[in-house]
């Protein structure tokens, strides 16, 4: 059977389609809101996974909000020009934690992750924490450092207030996960479940749970590979009736130098460098819980968060007491800790 001979394509003859097809894309495009760099997935879990996003993770119900590497913002271009071009950041409608901000340490683990930490299988008062994170979290309230988050409102127009309150630990050395092991957002709002059962926390929706873990204890799944924290929110069961709890997964900082810590020399020396690095991260996800509780809050165009549009920057450095670099003084100690952003614009230390 024969076959007719192929047909020659004119590759001219689509080229007036092509350019009417490109420009009519060009005006369907919306200049002001451009398009954000791809979220890493956080693989390894469901939980994770679903958190993955063509954004920076928090401009959707639903959807945790990570600090991404030191490599990740050094990297990202589109960041880096949010940030010089002062990009607004918009208030979205969502909650904040307007009154104060309540801290509770929940470190999960099976022996102390930071020098003079509470000792394994304890609770209490915050107060009664004499690790060098616990001292920053009894003195981080009232601080010209937490004062930036001043600038933020609620609903009413009501400024945040410049308290935080460090009102409880516990020392959870139950089922502890150890080594490289991957631990799911579920998992760890069932840890607060089993917590607010027992009576070791004490539950309050305007409390954030930091989480911390020991070594590489994987929280999320992307842990020093694609970040460093985050915060999200979950659903536990308090005297019957379903409540929103605000946690932040805190891996262990040190594990991984490079992607998520400074690279300078702690502040404080080498009594604990790892509390000394952890605060940085620590400091970020405190100040967007407060202005940004479920993320639908405050954050930009491309869902950067207040303490996103800083992160990895320090401003003015000095050296410490112990040696190390710092560039804030808090509670009569030295830190570095990143700065963080202006409701009416830029990056600070202080306010």
């Amino acid at each position: 059977m024969s076959h007719p001979a192929p047909r020659t394509r004119n590759p001219f003859a689509l080229a007036p389609l092509a350019l009417a097809i490109a420009a009519l894309a060009a005006a369907c495009t919306d200049s002001s809101n451009p398009t954000g760099p791809t979220a890493p997935t956080r693989s390894m879990s469901p939980e994770a996974s679903s958190m993955s996003r063509s954004t920076e993770l928090n401009d959707a119900p639903g959807n945790g909000h990570v600090m991404h590497t030191r490599d990740w913002f050094a990297n990202d271009r589109a960041s880096r020009n949010a940030r010089a071009n002062s990009q607004t950041i918009i208030y979205h409608g969502g909650p904040v934690l307007r009154a104060a901000t309540n801290v509770a340490a929940v470190y999960w683990a099976s022996s102390r992750i930071f020098v003079n930490a509470p000792a394994p299988g304890t609770s209490g008062a915050g107060s009664a924490d004499a690790s060098l994170v616990g001292f920053f979290l009894n003195h981080l309230g009232g601080s010209p450092y937490f004062n930036i988050n001043t600038t933020y409102t609620d609903g009413s127009g009501a400024h945040i207030a410049n308290v935080v309150n460090y009102t409880q630990f516990w020392a959870n050395n139950t089922s502890a996960p150890s080594g490289t092991q991957v631990v799911s957002d579920a998992q760890m709002v069932a840890m607060l479940q089993a917590g607010f059962n027992s009576g070791a926390l004490t539950y309050d929706p305007s409390t954030l749970y930091a989480i911390f873990t020991s070594g590489k204890v994987n929280l999320g799944g992307g842990f020093g590979t694609q970040y460093c924290a985050y915060h999200f929110h979950g659903t536990v069961t308090i005297n019957g009736a379903s409540r929103t709890v605000l946690y932040a997964a805190m891996p262990y900082n040190f594990a991984f130098p490079s992607a998520c810590t400074s690279g300078f020399a702690p502040a404080n020396g080498s009594l604990d460098p790892g509390a000394d690095y952890q605060v940085n991260t620590l400091a970020h996800e405190t100040e967007e819980t407060t202005t940004d509780e479920l993320g639908n809050a405050w954050f930009d165009r491309r869902g950067l968060e207040n303490a996103d549009k800083c992160a990895w920057t320090w401003g003015t450095t000095h050296t410490s007491a112990a040696g190390g670099v710092a560039n804030v003084t808090i509670g009569g100690k030295d830190f570095l800790v990143q700065r963080n952003w202006l409701a009416t614009g830029g990056c600070a230390q202080t306010l």
